[in-house]
């Protein structure tokens, strides 16, 4: 693999307690999170591409498929939660180990023969590993861009259940955190009709939102562990309810069960970064 220019200022996601200033009156990008292996753990960055099918660079690039050639992702397989992975875009390697234990292997992604093996011995099936350079595997084809969160929503799911703001981010897997108050990003979707979208840009790149995130079991589940936390679902719906802000409307809440935001990429933006930092506007809502 090779590396692109976004990849000067990578780190690896330590697990630090996300930054938070809800209190902002001007929405800047706070994190940048990438998912280079789909379900594996993220990493941080400060600046990524925009890819040709609406990823971003390094963005569930790899995906790991069993013989049936179905995902083998946290929503199918609960084992893959303990797999701790640090992925490295100048070596073009990812390190794995099991949650609790000592040591790592390090990987090629170019020759993933060894990483298949590896996975296979791990989960008891052959694997392989797959590579999309065009944008990666999204979990919505149809809205394949970059997902949406604000820290402020972060901190006030993690309020629910009393959990870190950290282990909530882990959870819902997020691109793109904004600094900004709590539901910001339930502004970035049409209140009224699934046949629009809300254009924003951030720094120099538009992204057109789309919808709030069906969720899946995966939020369910403690992010080291793979262990479901009782109650999480029903939680979770009930204060989202209580707490839905006046400007979401209800014309994608057939349930609750939805946060963060989908997006999709207009063909002028591939080729676009973003950046920590960059100021993030809201345009006029329009017809999808």
């Amino acid at each position: 693999m090779t590396a692109d220019a976004t990849g000067s200022a990578d780190a690896v996601d330590t697990g630090e307690t996300a930054e938070t200033d809800t209190d902002a009156t001007d929405p800047t990008l706070a994190r940048v999170f990438v998912y280079p292996v789909k379900s594996l753990d993220a990493h941080r960055i400060e600046r990524a591409t925009v890819r040709e099918a609406g990823g971003l660079s390094y963005d569930r690039e790899f995906a790991v498929f069993d013989a049936d050639g179905e995902y083998v992702n946290g929503k199918r397989e609960p084992r893959v939660h303990r797999l701790r992975s640090t992925f490295d875009p100048g070596n073009g390697t990812l390190a794995l180990r099991e949650h609790g234990a000592d040591g790592e292997r390090v990987f090629s992604l170019a020759d993933p023969e060894e990483l298949e093996a590896w996975l296979a011995d791990y989960l008891g099936y052959e694997v392989t590993v797959r590579r999309d350079e065009r944008g990666g595997f999204p979990d919505d084809t149809h809205a394949a861009g970059p997902t949406v969160v604000s820290t402020g929503t972060l901190d006030a799911v993690a309020s629910w259940f009393d959990l870190p703001s950290d282990d909530v981010r882990r959870r819902l897997r997020p691109n793109l955190v904004v600094r900004a108050p709590a539901f910001w990003e339930d502004r970035l979707y049409s209140a009224e009709s699934r046949d629009r979208v809300v254009p924003f840009e951030v720094g120099g790149a538009t992204f057109e939102g789309v919808n709030p995130c069906q969720r899946c079991v995966v939020p369910t589940r403690d992010p080291d562990t793979g262990e479901g936390t009782p109650g999480f679902r029903e939680r979770f719906i009930e204060r989202r309810r209580e707490t839905l802000p006046g400007w979401a409307g209800d014309a994608w809440y057939d349930h609750h069960f939805r946060l963060m935001v989908n997006t999709r990429v207009p063909p002028r933006t591939v080729g676009s970064e973003v950046a920590v930092g960059d100021p993030v506007r809201i345009g006029e809502e329009r017809p999808a």
